[in-house]
């Protein structure tokens, strides 16, 4: 595999350069790529969220009253919080064929590989565009495409298809499983803990709730239902933070734990939230309020996405599997914003360079060859949308 483009190396060390963790604004960034394109003679819309400080961006190269190839990626990363890093996550460091930094993975150097060959997308005059979808917060939810969604549809444009470039080491990939996550708040009495029968220990139902997810999570892993084309077959229940109690002679009457369903394409979470619903409101809520009346759960949904489904002969995937070299197509058990553009009718794929693996740790890095790979990937896909015309 040849060496990845000076270009490409360059625009990767620059958007990595933009510290746009999830938490910040990403408009340095997407202003920076606006008027990259700009000087390319491309216009971009801006999609902006609630506030103001944030925007997804939407450009199109070639014909502007054509549906086209959408390759999309998101613009924010994780937190470098409490990380140990050898060097300066913001700053790409090039060490044994590798790039580190923060999104060099996940998932800038993706979208940097796009922006770098976008002269030669213009030059092949395509007949069939190519857009670029950035998004923001991504990794907090799959937040910000939906505002773009939202507004590609209000103009009433719809791509023909989409190339989401999250980390699949140029594999093509075709499902994902979707996410639902509960927070979930419990509400006892306190008292004197030599008392403890007259109070509600918000800990203890909370924990009783938290052992019955476990008990889901269980009988999901072995009664199925199984996609063995996925690393991790069956849809899995996973509860990861959870605070209550001040002191441990107080009876604590409030409790909040945050849980999880990572779901198989066709499995309904919000049937296996009503599954952990009807356990609570039958088995704990009325011993609580035989004690105290207020006493209960409340329920808030924190995020969710949809599961990526795309058929193997979908034409998307005909043409990713022609322009990867890849005469197979796979699914992966994390999820990201494909099902969102699948459920707005959008046929979405998800291939690009990386390994998940690398994502949100010290050290992140992607190897140059990943880069190279990338490269000819899209050199090949426009090659063949220019075979069109």
């Amino acid at each position: 595999m040849p060496a990845p483009s000076p270009a490409a190396i360059e625009m990767i060390k620059r958007l990595v350069a933009f510290d746009t963790t999830s938490r910040d604004s990403n408009l340095p960034l997407i202003h920076y790529v606006r008027d990259y394109l700009a000087s390319l003679g491309v216009e971009s819309r801006l999609v902006y969220d609630a506030s103001g400080t944030k925007a997804n961006l939407f450009a199109t190269l070639g014909p502007a009253d054509k549906p086209g190839i959408m390759l999309s990626g998101h613009t924010d990363v994780v937190p470098i919080d409490g990380q140990d890093w050898s060097s300066d996550p913001f700053a790409v460091i090039e060490r044994d064929g590798r790039l580190y930094g923060r999104g060099t993975c996940d998932m800038k150097s993706f979208v940097a590989v796009a922006l770098a060959l976008a002269p030669r997308f213009l030059a092949a005059r395509l007949s069939t565009p190519i857009h670029f979808a950035f998004s923001y917060d991504e990794e907090v939810g799959c937040l910000g495409v939906r505002r773009l969604i939202d507004d590609l549809a209000a103009r009433n444009l719809r791509p023909l298809a989409c190339i989401v470039g999250e980390p699949t080491e140029m594999k093509v990939i075709r499902a994902h499983k979707g996410k639902l996550s509960i927070r979930a708040h419990v509400r006892g009495r306190e008292c004197h803990s030599s008392l403890a029968p007259r109070g509600v220990n918000a800990v203890q139902y909370a924990a009783e709730a938290i052992a019955y997810l476990n008990r889901m999570g269980r009988r999901l892993a072995a009664d199925g239902p199984f996609d063995l084309e996925f690393d991790i077959p069956f849809t899995t229940v996973h509860t990861g933070i959870i605070h209550g109690g001040t002191a441990l002679n107080i009876v604590p009457k409030d409790c909040r734990f945050d849980f999880e369903f990572r779901h198989l394409p066709g499995v309904d979470p919000r049937a296996l939230f009503a599954e952990v619903r009807d356990f609570v409101d039958k088995e704990l809520a009325p011993a609580m309020q035989r004690v105290h009346p207020d006493a209960g759960f409340s329920w808030q949904e924190i995020s969710g996405f949809p599961g990526l489904a795309t058929s193997e002969d979908a034409e998307i995937a005909v043409l990713a599997k022609a322009a990867s070299g890849e005469n197979s197509t796979g699914k992966v058990a994390f999820g990201c914003e494909a099902g969102l553009f699948e459920q707005a009718g959008i046929p979405t794929i998800i291939c690009g360079p990386g390994n998940i693996d690398q994502a949100h740790k010290p050290d992140e890095f992607i190897a140059l060859d990943q880069v190279a790979r990338c490269e000819a990937f899209l050199l090949r896909l426009v090659e063949r949308l220019a075979a069109r015309a």
